[in-house]
């Protein structure tokens, strides 16, 4: 009878990785980011525990849609109150928060639950090609184009 491997919750352990979305698509770009998250590119993946990296993206003004999307899609956000809806294109919210074009995109990528919440914290996300991380030495990841 085989055990199952559970791994340490090391916060040691976890590495930082940077990835420069400078021209790569948006969707592929926040599966892979998905993955560093939740550690599934790693062989002591758990589906349950937090064995991912940080992930450190930078230019994410950049980023690029496929198709008519960069005109046509729209977010639809909601206050809370009746009549509460409203709607933004793809187009306005890149000039105004590029930022959270990713970062929407991957948190509909990860589990929606706790661990899901905890997960989308070790993202961080700069739409220039600066970012305040020098001293955790992130390494490089390549995008998939």
């Amino acid at each position: 009878m085989t055990k199952t491997f559970i791994p340490k919750d090391n916060l040691e352990q976890r590495k930082w990785q940077v990835i420069d979305a400078n021209g790569v698509v948006l969707g592929r770009l926040a599966v892979q980011i998905a993955n560093v998250l939740r550690g599934r590119n790693k062989a002591i993946y758990t589906p349950h525990l937090d064995t991912g990296d940080f992930v450190v993206v930078i230019n994410a003004e950049k980023v690029v849609v496929t198709g008519k999307k960069e005109d046509e899609k729209t977010y639809m956000f909601y206050s809370g109150w009746r009549g509460g809806e409203s709607y933004r294109k793809l187009k306005k919210l890149r000039e105004t928060k590029p930022e959270w074009i990713i970062w929407h995109a991957v948190k509909g990528m990860l589990p929606h639950n706790r661990m899901g919440n905890k997960l989308i914290t070790k993202l961080k996300i700069y739409a220039g090609p600066n970012h305040p991380h020098a001293a955790q030495n992130p390494s490089p990841l390549t995008p998939a184009k």
